[in-house]
């Protein structure tokens, strides 16, 4: 009985354990100013925390913004040129100084923090540069207004062509909903693609439709890339000068391209190699089938006087000399004998004698 009260009070500790890392894990990113107000010239150190571990962060300085509102017009509105990127550590913070420059718009101003890979996040702080114009945010239109509902997704595949390089194409699909007061007739869309640390490349796509005050549409808006485009992209939704929505697209690389320059580089020398035989066949002169037969031996004589071609007559004309140990003239003993050896001695046995007449 006692083993059944202790696990309710084991499961209440660990819960009462793991409710700050929760609630640390469910937490928005943060960021602080060592300076709420600078000049130009001067710099601030920009701290956070709460982000994703070892996340790439880009800080700008951001005009006509504030934090419930987000940076109006998106990165235009912010000195890019001055921003800087800082990578968090394993626990999501980070520390970073930061120039102060004016942005291309007056004020109210925000020092604005980002993700620039993965998942989106952001977080902006309250910021004033001295000396730089201050003037009211323009006033929100009356009327409809457009807010996403739904997540973004891209639709669509690669086919045969695209693995040869061919541009990348899908479908962007979102749904939006008419919060305002009035209905919304063909709202006009900014598509946006970026790859890596770059600012996004925005198109104009007009949506055809009315969606009544209250009511929600589904929208589909085509994306397409360059050719031969590979990588990590991110595809951004605008509408009325504000990023609705961002979904990354993992473009897979053309490797038919590859293989194309590969097969390239095989042939094209194979068949350089084959015409420059053929040409060498055609160009090379051709020997007669005389000339080809009639070798003169090595060991011709060489007669002094004589030119080639005399030679050669010469050593043609010239019997075969004997190889000197079958030489009849050099053996003492056969010397003059032509024939099979016979007996002419006078005291052969076998042979008779005949005495004449004394």
């Amino acid at each position: 009985m006692k083993g059944w009260v202790r696990i309710p009070a084991l499961v209440a500790v660990l819960a009462m354990l793991m409710s700050p890392m929760a609630s640390a894990a469910d937490a928005p990113p943060t960021v602080k100013l060592s300076k709420s107000q600078a000049g130009t010239g001067g710099s601030i150190t920009v701290t956070g925390g709460g982000w994703r571990a070892r996340a790439l962060l880009m800080i700008l300085i951001c005009g006509r913004s504030v934090p419930s509102t987000g940076v109006t017009g998106g990165t235009n509105s912010c000195a890019n040129a001055d921003g800087r990127a800082v990578t968090t550590d394993a626990e999501g913070r980070f520390s970073r100084r930061l120039p102060v420059a004016e942005p291309p718009v007056p004020c109210p101003c925000v020092v604005h923090v980002a993700t620039v890979t993965g998942a989106k996040a952001e977080a902006d702080a309250i910021f004033q540069v001295a000396g730089h114009a201050v003037e009211p945010l323009p006033a929100e239109p009356a009327g409809g207004r457009l807010s996403v509902l739904t997540d973004t997704r891209l639709d669509g595949s690669g086919g045969l062509l695209t693995w040869f390089g061919a541009p990348p194409a899908r479908t962007l699909v979102f749904t939006v909903g008419n919060v305002g007061t009035s209905a919304v007739k063909n709202p006009l869309f900014q598509v946006g693609t970026s790859h890596g640390v770059f600012a996004p490349q925005w198109q104009e796509q007009q949506w055809r439709g009315t969606i009544q005050p209250g009511r929600k549409a589904r929208i589909e808006l085509p994306v397409e890339l360059a050719a031969g485009a590979h990588g990590d992209y991110t595809v951004a939704l605008k509408y009325g000068g504000k990023v609705m929505a961002e979904q990354p697209w993992g473009v897979g690389r053309p490797w038919g391209v590859t293989l194309f320059w590969i097969l390239v580089c095989l042939v094209v020398p194979a068949a350089v190699f084959r015409v420059g035989m053929a040409v060498v066949d055609r160009v090379r002169p051709r020997q007669s089938a005389r000339r080809r037969g009639f070798r003169l031996p090595e060991a011709a004589l060489r007669l002094p006087g004589l030119k080639p071609r005399q030679e050669a007559r010469h050593a043609l004309s010239s019997p075969p000399s004997t190889l000197p140990w079958f030489t009849p003239d050099n053996d003492p003993g056969t010397a003059g004998r032509l024939s099979a050896p016979h007996d002419d001695s006078p005291t052969s046995p076998t042979t008779p004698t005949r005495k004449g007449p004394p």
